[in-house]
């Protein structure tokens, strides 16, 4: 098993359709023996999380972490909130810009890096309004009409 690579990518496929995604940024979690086991297992889901500040640290909200079913009495909360590993200069940038009228910082995507550590792919991102989603729906039916033409 030491040289099996395991990869496991979680993605949070909403957030391209309801945001405009601009900066992008990894941090690192903090997470209890049984919640990484559950991610390696692909047990999680990032599509309603979102980060918020508490005091000076970044923390992730409504990620949903599975329980682990070998888990017994010292099995984790599934949807307890979990701090963020950031520098402090960026973690000073990112609060800066969320401060923003309808900046908010999103979760696209949680992976194991090839050390086995957990990370998150975080983007600065402001809401997208119905004409906005819809114009994202349009021009990607456009891309795939067109590709489909290409390869015909």
């Amino acid at each position: 098993m030491a040289n099996e690579t395991i990869q496991v990518r979680i993605k949070n496929k909403k957030a391209w359709h309801e945001y405009f995604l601009t900066e992008e940024f990894t941090a690192g979690l903090v997470l209890l023996g049984t919640e990484i086991k559950s991610i390696r297992e692909g047990k999680a889901n990032l599509t309603d999380s979102y980060c918020t500040f508490n005091g000076d640290e970044l923390f992730i909200v409504n990620l949903h972490i599975s329980e682990y079913k070998f888990g017994n009495q010292f099995n984790h909360d599934p949807k307890r909130p979990r701090k963020l590993l950031l520098k402090h200069r960026e973690l000073r940038k990112i609060k800066g810009k969320a401060r923003d009228k309808g900046v908010t910082i999103i979760p696209t995507e949680l992976f194991i890096n090839e050390k086995g550590l957990a990370k998150l792919i975080l983007f600065m991102a402001r809401g997208k309004k119905t004409y906005d989603k819809r114009e994202t729906l349009k021009n990607k039916d456009q891309k795939r009409e067109m590709d489909r033409r290409n390869e015909e």
